[in-house]
């Protein structure tokens, strides 16, 4: 049996706002995104108060939740929605006069927390996405082995929650233990 090419109409970012519900584009084709579980959602929420803290104090950007799409790739276009993002002040200034319904470009520091039915491969390629649109650092967070791996453009580097991580060139001067990230 044959393979059969299907066409598809692949969509722009403009495109993707209409769409309803929640969902990201990626090379053009709209993926559905399920809700969080519990241990998820209390992940990315720790991850959120630790960062909004240090950013407010540091007045150093914006700390931003799930429901903010980046635009980290044109023609075909892809969308993104990390699960905790950081856009620093120079980064916000430089697309300031932006008239796009999405972030022009990666946010500084994006953070994903795995979800269980998530894959490493796509999870993976999605943080090189961010890097190669401009983040700084990714941060991709297993939940259920309590462990961050951290990407910067070198090789990733896997944190447990014995060690503490940094913001990097993202954002300097943020510091935590690892374990703050999966407290109860």
């Amino acid at each position: 049996m044959g393979s059969r090419a299907v066409d598809e109409k692949l969509i722009t970012a403009e495109e993707l706002a209409k769409v309803k519900g929640r969902c990201e584009l990626v090379e053009g084709r709209v993926v559905r995104l399920s809700p969080a579980g519990f241990l998820h959602g209390l992940v990315a929420a720790n991850i959120h108060d630790l960062l909004v803290a240090h950013v407010r104090r540091k007045k150093a950007g914006r700390v931003l939740s799930a429901d903010t799409g980046y635009r980290v790739r044109r023609n075909p276009d892809t969308v993104r929605a990390p699960d905790v993002a950081f856009v620093s002040n120079e980064t916000l200034a430089a697309h300031e006069d932006s008239r796009e319904t999405f972030f022009p470009t990666a946010p500084d520091l994006a953070v994903e927390v795995l979800s269980p039915d998530d894959s490493w491969v796509a999870v993976d390629k999605k943080a090189r996405e961010y890097l190669a649109a401009g983040a700084k650092i990714v941060w991709v967070v297993n939940p259920e082995v309590q462990e961050v791996r951290l990407y910067d453009g070198a090789a990733p580097r896997i944190l447990t929650a014995k060690d503490k991580i940094d913001g990097g060139k993202a954002l300097p001067g943020f510091k935590t233990p690892v374990k703050a990230f999966f407290a109860r």
